[in-house]
């Protein structure tokens, strides 16, 4: 009758609430993890580029002084193996903070949802006493 819709109403208002809410955490969770995930695809690409463009930059060096030999190029490939280090070395970080903090925000978000559930099975009982 009328207090079974009441109580189904109640109930599934309950619900709502506690899903809007749940959203709004989890955007609030999910805030800087597409930044963390941008840098930790993008860096190894920037050392990469630096990389290339420091031996390009070391043959060109070789080119120019007509020397040959791995010790005209071995300076300038050091140099440019410098960058390779800086982009794995922002990427790695990043990828396990990412990695983490999805898992964190996974997790927590599981937890609000076992708790609606809960909350809304409790509100039905206390409803129909």
């Amino acid at each position: 009758g009328e207090a079974e819709k009441d109580r189904e109403g109640a109930v599934e208002a309950a619900k709502r609430a506690i899903q809007r809410a749940t959203a709004v955490n989890l955007a609030d969770l999910k805030r800087g993890l597409s930044g963390l995930a941008t840098i930790g695809a993008t860096a190894p690409f920037v050392g990469l580029f630096g990389t290339t463009f420091g031996i390009i930059n070391a043959f060109a060096g070789m080119a120019l002084t007509g020397s040959g030999g791995i010790a005209a190029v071995s300076a300038g490939i050091a140099e440019a193996l410098i960058t390779t280090i800086a982009g794995l070395a922002t990427a790695i970080p990043a990828v396990i903070f990412y990695n983490k903090l999805s898992s964190d925000s996974d997790r927590i978000i599981a937890g609000y949802e076992s708790f609606a559930d809960e909350f809304a099975t409790i509100l039905s009982r206390q409803l129909d006493a």
